[in-house]
C-alpha cells in the first residue's frame, strides 16, 4: 500500500491512551506524516467542545468531523463549518419511540452554535434525572418538553445498567429512516444523528473539495460508530481493544491503543 493521503482517527479508545493522552511515539508518528504533506482529520462522537484538549496534545490543529459527522469543525479557528441538525419533530418522534421501547431511559441534546463554546447556546442539555455515562460540566437540566424544543445535532439515550448494543437492538425496529443509530461505549449510551449521517459523510464533506478519494484515506477506530469511515476507507484499521464487531469488519486490527496501535501502523511509511 502506498502512503495514504489522509489519516481519519477516531479520538477516545484509539489516538488517545488509557489515560486519554497523545503519546510521544503516537505524536511523533501523526507529525511526521503531516510533515510529509498527509491529511490528519479527527472523527469522533465528541462535540466541538471536547477538541481542544486533543489539538492541545497534539500539538497542531487539524480539521475535526464531530458529534459522529453530524458536525464539521475547524479549531485553528474555532469555527463549525457546517452542522446537521434532528428536527424538533424528529426528536419528539424518537422521544416517543425510547418512552415504548426502553422505559425509564434518560434523554439528552447536543446543540450547537457558531463556535466550539457558544454562551448563547447551552449546548448539552438533559431531562432531569438524567444520569452521565461520563463526566459532563457543561450540563443544564431542563424539562423534556425543552429539551425537545431546539433541533439537535446529537440525542443521547442513557439507560444505566443496560449495555448499549441491547439498547440498539432494542430501538431499531422502531427508529426505521427517522435517524442513525450508534453508540462509542457499551456503558448504556445510545447516541442519535440525522438519517444519513456518519464519520464516513463528515469526512467525505472535508476531502471532497480537495479532489481526494476515500480509496486513498486510512482510517482507525474502535468502536461502532467508526465502522462507517472504516469500511468507505481505502484502508480501514481496528484497534486492538476494539468492539468485536468493529475488529471483524476492518481491514486490518492493529495493537491496543495502550500499545500505540495508530502509531505502529504510521510508522510502516514514517518512521
Amino acid at each position: 500500500m502506498s502512503p495514504p493521503a489522509v489519516i481519519a482517527s477516531d479520538v477516545d479508545g484509539t489516538l488517545l491512551d488509557g489515560q486519554e493522552r497523545v503519546t510521544d511515539r503516537t505524536r511523533a508518528a501523526v507529525r511526521a506524516a503531516v510533515d510529509d504533506g498527509a491529511r490528519f482529520i479527527l472523527a469522533t462522537g465528541r462535540p466541538p467542545r471536547w477538541i481542544a484538549p486533543v489539538v492541545d496534545a497534539l500539538g497542531f490543529a487539524p480539521m475535526a468531523v464531530c458529534a459522529n459527522g453530524a458536525v464539521v469543525y475547524d479549531p485553528a479557528t474555532d469555527r463549525v463549518l457546517s452542522a446537521r441538525t434532528l428536527s424538533v419533530a424528529a426528536l419528539r418522534e424518537l422521544a416517543e419511540v425510547v418512552a415504548r421501547a426502553i422505559p425509564g431511559a434518560g434523554l439528552a441534546v447536543e446543540r450547537i452554535g457558531e463556535r466550539a463554546h457558544d454562551a448563547a447556546t447551552p449546548q448539552f442539555v438533559s431531562s432531569p434525572g438524567y444520569e452521565h455515562a461520563w463526566l459532563n460540566p457543561d450540563d443544564t437540566e431542563v424539562s423534556v418538553e425543552d429539551l425537545l424544543s431546539q433541533p439537535a445535532i446529537k440525542l443521547l439515550i442513557r439507560k444505566p445498567g443496560a449495555t448499549s448494543a441491547d439498547m440498539a437492538v432494542q430501538l431499531a425496529g422502531h427508529v426505521g429512516d427517522t435517524a442513525e443509530l450508534t453508540y462509542s461505549t457499551d456503558n448504556g449510551l445510545i447516541e442519535v444523528v440525522p438519517t444519513g449521517i456518519t464519520k464516513a459523510t463528515g469526512l467525505a464533506e472535508i476531502i471532497g473539495p480537495l479532489g481526494i478519494g476515500a480509496d486513498r484515506m486510512i482510517a482507525f477506530g474502535d468502536m461502532p460508530n467508526d465502522l462507517p469511515m472504516l469500511l468507505s476507507a481505502g484502508h480501514g484499521v481496528a484497534m486492538g481493544n476494539g468492539h468485536p464487531a468493529v475488529r471483524a469488519a476492518a481491514a486490518e486490527v492493529t495493537a491496543p491503543n495502550t500499545e500505540d496501535g495508530l502509531a505502529q501502523v504510521l510508522e510502516r511509511w514514517w518512521g
